[in-house]
C-alpha cells in the first residue's frame, strides 16, 4: 500500500474487522482446547495472529490507525510478558517505519503548499523517502543557499482519513480491548481525537518547532532542527544526520546508551516546557534520534516532530504538579489529597481514603525516592497490574479520581515517557532533574 485509500469505506471496512479477527481467532482457540491443545499455547497462538493482523493493519492503514498504534507502541512496557513478547517486533516497528508514497504524489503536494517555483528554492528531492509515518513522510534534500534538508508532506486525504479513523477506532475499541489486558484504550482514542487538528496544521507544528530551535539553540545534550519553509501540507526544516532513533536503541542499545539516552529524553521533556511555554507531547522513540559522538560513543539527542505540543496555561509546568509529587514522595497522604482536591484532581464532594491515594500514585513517587532510579519494564508491569487488580483496594479509587483539562496531555505525556523509560530500562537520577525542572518539586 503506497498511500492513504481514499475510500473511506474500504478504511472503516478494515478497522471493523479488527475486533472480528480476535474474536474468531478466540473461537479458533477455543476448539483446539477442547480438542486438548493446553491453554497458554492456545492463547500464545491467538495472540501472536492477531498482533500481526492488527499491527500490520494499523501501519498500513497510517492515519489514525497508525497513530493508535504508535501511542500503544509507547505503553508495550506494561502489559504482561506473555502478552507483550508476540506484540513487541510490530508495536516497536511502528515506532519508525511505515510504508511510502509516491514520489509524483509528493512533488504534486509540494507544488500546491509551496508553490510550482518549488523548484528553484529546493534545488535538490531525493526520491526515496527517508522516513514514512502516520499521516506525512518525509524526504531528504537540498535547500538553493546549500543546506541539507527534510522536507516532510502530507498525505493527500491524510485529515479526512484521521479523523475517519479515529471515529471508527472509537466504536470498535472495546473488542480490541482483550488484546491489551490492563490498558483502558477509550481515553488513548478520545485524546488522538481531541489533538488531531492540531497535529495537521503544519504552521502550528512549525511554530512550535521554532520556539524549541531557538530555546535549545547551542544545547550541548539536545538538538532541534531549524524550520526553513511551511506551508499548509508541506514542512521544510533543516536536515538532522543521525544513524538511529531510541528505538532502535530499545532494539539493540547497550546499557550505557539506554542509561544516556534515556536520561537525555527525560532531561528534554522537563526542560522543554520551561524555556518554551510548551511540552512535547509525543514521546513516541521514533521522534528522538540518537547522534553519537566521533569516536562511537554516547552523543546528543536530537528531537523531530512538533506537531502534538501542549501550550501551557503557566508557561510551564505547573506549581501545583510539582508541590504535590514532594508531598507524595514525603508520604504526607493527608497533606496530599487536600492539594490534589484544591488542584481540582478529587470533587469536592467525593471521599477517599488517603493512604489509598498515595498507593494509587506509586509509578508516578517511587522513581523521586531515591537518588538514581531504573525504569524497567517488570517494574512497570507491576504497577500497572497494581491498580487494575480488582483484589486491591485501590482497584475503585481510579472513579473517584478527575483529571482537570490542562493536565489531561501532561498526564499522558507523563506515563508515556515513562512507558519509554521502561522499555529503555534506564537508570537515572530521576529526582535531581525534577528538582531542576519541575516547578514547585524543590521547595
Amino acid at each position: 500500500m503506497t498511500e492513504l485509500p481514499r475510500k473511506a469505506a474500504a478504511r472503516t471496512a478494515r478497522l471493523a474487522a479488527l475486533p472480528l479477527g480476535f474474536a474468531g481467532r478466540s473461537a479458533v482457540g477455543l476448539g483446539k482446547r477442547l480438542g486438548g491443545k493446553p491453554a497458554e499455547a492456545v492463547l500464545l497462538e491467538v495472540q501472536q495472529r492477531t498482533a500481526e493482523q492488527l499491527f500490520r493493519t494499523l501501519g498500513e492503514l497510517k492515519g489514525g490507525a497508525m497513530k493508535f498504534g504508535q501511542a500503544l507502541s509507547v505503553l508495550e512496557a506494561a502489559l504482561p510478558e506473555d502478552v507483550a513478547a508476540p506484540y513487541r517486533e510490530h508495536l516497536t516497528r511502528l515506532q519508525d517505519d511505515a510504508p511510502p508514497m509516491p514520489t509524483q504524489t509528493v512533488r504534486d503536494q509540494l507544488t500546491t503548499h509551496l508553490g510550482e517555483d518549488w523548484p528553484e528554492r529546493l534545488v535538490h528531492l531525493h526520491g526515496a523517502p527517508a522516513a514514512a509515518a502516520s499521516i506525512g513522510q518525509v524526504h531528504r534534500g537540498r535547500w538553493h543557499d546549500g543546506r541539507e534538508v527534510a522536507v516532510k508532506v502530507q498525505y493527500p486525504g491524510a485529515g479526512e482519513a484521521l479523523m475517519s479513523d479515529l471515529r471508527q477506532l472509537a466504536r470498535v475499541v472495546r473488542g480490541v480491548a482483550p488484546v491489551f489486558p490492563g490498558l483502558d484504550l477509550k481515553p488513548l482514542v478520545e485524546e488522538l481525537q481531541a489533538r488531531a487538528a492540531d497535529e495537521l496544521d503544519y504552521h502550528l507544528e512549525a511554530e512550535a518547532q521554532r520556539a524549541y530551535a531557538e530555546a535549545f539553540r547551542g544545547d550541548p545534550d539536545i538538538v532541534v532542527p531549524d524550520v526553513v519553509e511551511v506551508g499548509d501540507q508541506a514542512l521544510v526544516t533543516e536536515w538532522l544526520e543521525s544513524p538511529a532513533s531510541l528505538a532502535s536503541i530499545i532494539r539493540t542499545g547497550t546499557q550505557e546508551e539506554r542509561d544516556h539516552y534515556g536520561e537525555l529524553f527525560v532531561r528534554f521533556i522537563f526542560a522543554g516546557p520551561a524555556r518554551t511555554g510548551m511540552l512535547h507531547a509525543d514521546p513516541h522513540p521514533g521522534n528522538f534520534r540518537v547522534i553519537p559522538h566521533d569516536d562511537g560513543s554516547p552523543g546528543r539527542v536530537g528531537v523531530l516532530d512538533f506537531g502534538a505540543v501542549a501550550r501551557l496555561e503557566e508557561r510551564n509546568l505547573p506549581q501545583a504538579m510539582g508541590r504535590l509529587i514532594r508531598v507524595a514522595s514525603q508520604h504526607s497522604a493527608t497533606e496530599l489529597v487536600d492539594g490534589l482536591r484544591n488542584e481540582g484532581f478529587i470533587k469536592e464532594h467525593v471521599r477517599v481514603d488517603p493512604q489509598l491515594v498515595l498507593d494509587y500514585l506509586a509509578p508516578f513517587i517511587e522513581p523521586t525516592q531515591v537518588e538514581r532510579f531504573r525504569f524497567t519494564r517488570a517494574w512497570m508491569r507491576e504497577q500497572f497490574e497494581r491498580i487494575n487488580d480488582p483484589r486491591n483496594p485501590a482497584f475503585t479509587l481510579a472513579t473517584k479520581l478527575n483529571l482537570p483539562p490542562s493536565y489531561l496531555l501532561i498526564h499522558r505525556t507523563w506515563l508515556g515517557g515513562i512507558g519509554v523509560l521502561s522499555q529503555l530500562g534506564t537508570e537515572a537520577p530521576f529526582r535531581a532533574i525534577l528538582e531542576e525542572s519541575l516547578p514547585g518539586f524543590a521547595d
